[in-house]
């Protein structure tokens, strides 16, 4: 339940849009900091007035000092927190982006991990797409997998996909995207596993509910010890996330990763993030690819 007016001792007053001082913004930006280690320089700070802005509508609060006081109080730190957060996570992502990761996963990561396992497939293959952002990343790995199993029998796969924001896993378990997002995706992909609106003129697709079984959206904030999960990866793709964060975040990160791989088990981080200058334990086996040894 959110407060009133009366609880939070503000109302909005139809005024110009709050003003968000710099004293303000260096205590939200460290306190996201120490919450999810998202960076937010100085730079970050318009940014981050305009995306608040509706918070405060929703509030009816007038001020980020009103904001503030009510984000650190129990209360908001109960209720307010997962807004905050939702706020400031970017969600850019796209079916097949950085498509030579998808190409070492079947021709290289795939054969490598079955051939290490010979024809014990009791357990499945467990991937974890960390940071899933609005789910194209997981549909894919989806996709992919389920064609390397549809010619390797009896292998299995089971795929997690996470993100801090629970705004954006909401939008992704629907499985529903516009049809112009879907470009990446190869022809005879889209006829095996997309399905089309009824309703030709909205122009959307929806991912098909045997691929959307596939896949178990969850909460994970990676500033949590082991994540809260209790079994072990095969493979993990964490792209595109790392470089909000600072480098004894992505180190301590990225360690963890490690500790949550089994032995010979993958990481893919995205084509502008590197490891190099961590001390990590990973070692190099493709353009952004690392392998547990």
């Amino acid at each position: 339940m959110q407060p009133t007016a009366a609880e939070t001792g503000r109302t909005s007053q139809g005024l110009a849009p709050a003003k968000m001082r710099d004293r303000e913004f260096t205590q939200f930006s460290a306190l996201i900091r120490q919450r999810v280690g998202i960076q937010l320089p100085p730079a970050k700070k318009t940014m981050l007035e305009s995306r608040l802005h509706k918070r405060l509508k929703v509030l009816r609060l007038d001020s980020f000092e009103a904001y503030g006081s009510y984000v650190f109080s129990p209360e908001g730190q109960r209720t307010e927190m997962v807004h905050l957060i939702d706020v400031v996570t970017t969600n850019k992502t796209d079916f097949f982006r950085e498509p030579g990761h998808f190409e070492y996963l079947t021709h290289t990561a795939l054969p490598a991990l079955r051939a290490r396992r010979g024809d014990r497939f009791e357990e499945p293959l467990r991937l974890w797409s960390a940071g899933c952002s609005s789910g194209e990343e997981p549909y894919t790995l989806a996709m992919v997998l389920a064609e390397f199993a549809a010619g390797h029998p009896p292998f299995r796969f089971s795929i997690l996909a996470s993100d801090i924001s629970t705004r954006i896993l909401e939008a992704a378990q629907t499985g529903v995207y516009p049809q112009e997002r879907t470009e990446g995706i190869a022809i005879g992909l889209k006829k095996k596993y997309l399905l089309r609106s009824k309703d030709r003129s909205r122009g959307l697709v929806r991912i098909s509910p045997e691929l959307r079984a596939r896949v178990v959206f969850r909460r994970i904030n990676f500033m949590e010890d082991h994540f809260g999960l209790s079994e072990k990866m095969d493979i993990i793709f964490c792209r595109n996330v790392i470089i909000y964060f600072d480098k004894p975040t992505q180190q301590e990160l990225i360690r963890k990763f490690h500790r949550q791989l089994r032995p010979g088990g993958y990481l893919f981080l995205g084509h502008s993030e590197t490891i190099n200058g961590l001390d990590v334990d990973f070692v190099t086996v493709g353009s952004t690819v690392y392998q547990k040894q």
